[in-house]
């Protein structure tokens, strides 16, 4: 037997293997994942972008090819640099969770209607109640929701980031950051002329590139806020006092509003549709119909400030005129008796401090369902106000109207007239034809409330003297050049989201006592109008004198006797 010592020691080599929740993770750096991430944000989130900045040109000349490489090289490096900027260590995780379920969220709504992500589309997103919000999400969002965030996100959850001394890690960073700028500064460089020549003529597709263009336009909206909320609202109209027409009325008078919802002229049967839209105002004696009518905005956070603003499109400041108070503060200023009837979600500030009601609240029997009425709950305390109506008011109804998507519930089933009718929220998941005819079934349930508002003013004629006056805030797309519902910035709008239609009614009570030529102002519709006639022509009807009343911007000045 070989001696104890001299045995040879006999070592058995076992591979010990990974645990299962060691399995299927990558580790590697915080800018390696940031890089990783802003390429499929790139891929996945700016076909938009690229697609709409690269039209028109010939892929057969290498300049396009150039071009096409130095704007996925700024975009790349653009949001690398976001995310490298604020994503340290512990916090990038977290950080790019928000951002990736943001992002698919983002281009998902962009995709699917055709919509630019400015600030004030963003204000109107985060305006919206949870049940419009809510028609905005169905079923047919799963499937690119599971590839651009929850895949994403598997895959983040996976990561593991390498731990680095903090002097190192702030090197690191610092040269990254550095690098990123000097990619972003060297594209444009490379392409300055075809790149300056874009963004100086097609401004907004900034506004494409995604997500910068929601967390910029958050970040605008957010600060724009604050700096509103820390100043006082500016006042306009002190010197407001009722004129002699106003003084000397010995009989109630009622000014009723409508502000309709997302109603555009080219559906409007009075303007000349090719199909009957607005069958019951058509029959109504003495309406007046405006048949070019240009909006202030193409959403409603936009248009409604500015339609009661002194000065809206043609000198447009939006900061201005949300910072001030609106044509209903002058009225309430000068003894009229003013009111906000809100089935939507609030006025926007134009009645701030003012009585308000909403018809939610009232909860009208057979009109309201799963927290949303239809719009003839705005008339559902209307002969009790005609029957005590003294002295002189102005009564401002807000629809919802034509809100889209889904334009099938905003009318009952009686005003399905036009069918086959989309039925549902997704648009994309109906033809056009049913489309348009969903919409055209929501315009004619507004026609049925214009014209039953008419009708029990008519019915009250005898003891007091009323007005009507009915105008959308904005128009709206039904999938021409693949565009759906509204929002584009301004310049960029297609004519549908801009032009609106416009009614006017007065009972013969008003007109003999404002002295109003009802002929007179027929023909002056026949000419273009803007949002910016109304605050000026609403003073004028009423007769509220006030310095900040322009005559040349009222529609009535030349039709009312002195």
């Amino acid at each position: 037997m070989w001696p104890l010592k001299n045995r040879l020691p006999v070592t058995l080599a076992v591979h010990a293997q990974p645990a299962p929740q060691e399995r299927w993770i990558w580790t590697t750096s915080t800018e390696t994942a940031a890089l990783a991430l802003s390429l499929f944000w790139l891929l996945s989130a700016n076909r938009p972008f690229l697609g709409a900045a690269l039209k028109g040109r010939e892929w057969g000349d290498a300049s396009a090819w150039g071009f096409a490489a130095a704007l996925a090289l700024m975009v790349l490096a653009l949001h690398f640099l976001l995310v490298a900027l604020v994503g340290v260590r512990h916090a990038f995780k977290p950080l790019a969770a928000l951002l990736i379920v943001g992002t698919a969220f983002a281009s998902n709504f962009m995709d699917r209607f055709g919509v630019y992500l400015d600030p004030s589309m963003l204000r109107n997103v985060l305006r919206t109640d949870a049940k419009e919000a809510g028609e905005l999400f169905s079923w047919s969002l799963l499937p690119h929701l599971l590839w651009q965030a929850a895949l994403p996100l598997l895959l983040l959850w996976r990561l593991r980031l390498k731990p680095r001394r903090w002097t190192r890690a702030l090197l690191v960073r610092a040269g990254t950051l550095l690098a990123a700028l000097a990619v972003i500064v060297g594209a444009i460089l490379a392409v300055f002329q075809p790149f300056s020549s874009l963004m100086r003529n097609q401004k907004e597709l900034r506004y494409l590139i995604t997500p910068a263009n929601y967390l910029w336009s958050i970040g605008s909206v957010l600060a724009a806020d604050a700096k509103g909320a820390a100043a006082p609202r500016q006042t306009i109209g002190l010197d407001a006092v009722p004129g002699p027409n106003f003084a000397q009325r010995t009989r109630p008078l009622v000014l009723v509003f409508v502000v309709g919802e997302t109603a555009r002229a080219a559906n409007w049967g009075l303007s000349g549709y090719a199909r009957q839209t607005t069958p019951q105002l058509a029959a109504t004696p003495g309406l007046i119909n405006f048949a070019q009518v240009t909006s202030c905005g193409t959403n409603t956070e936009v248009s409604l400030p500015c339609m009661f603003a002194p000065v809206g499109r043609r000198a447009y400041d939006e900061e201005r005129i949300r910072g001030s108070e609106s044509l209903l503060h002058v009225l309430a200023r000068a003894g009229v008796g003013v009111q906000w009837v809100d089935n939507q979600s609030g006025c926007k500030g134009v009645c701030e401090g003012l009585p308000t009601a909403f018809v939610k609240d009232w909860n009208p029997t057979g009109l309201c369902e799963g927290g949303r009425c239809l719009d003839e709950g705005l008339l559902h305390d209307l002969n009790e106000r005609l029957a005590q109506a003294k002295g002189t008011q102005a009564l401002f109804l807000h629809q919802l109207g034509n809100h889209g998507p889904s334009y099938f519930r905003r009318h009952p089933p009686a005003f399905a007239r036009f069918q086959p009718a989309c039925q549902k929220d997704d648009l994309r998941l109906c033809s056009r034809e049913e489309i348009v005819n969903a919409y055209d079934n929501a315009l004619l349930y507004t026609d049925h409330l214009v014209a039953t508002l008419i009708q029990r003013l008519k019915a009250q004629a005898d003891r007091v003297d009323s007005a009507v006056i009915y105008v959308s805030d904005h128009g709206e797309s039904l999938g021409e050049n693949n565009l759906f519902l509204h929002g584009i910035p301004y310049a960029i709008a297609p004519e549908v989201q801009k032009r609106v239609p416009m009614v006017m009614w007065f009972s013969p009570g008003f007109a003999q006592t404002r002295g109003l030529d009802v002929a007179c102002l027929a023909q002056r519709a026949s000419q273009p109008t803007t949002h910016d006639h109304l605050f000026h022509t609403v003073l004028g009807l009423m007769d509220v004198r006030t310095a900040v009343h322009e005559k040349t911007w009222d529609l009535s000045a030349e039709c009312v006797k002195p």
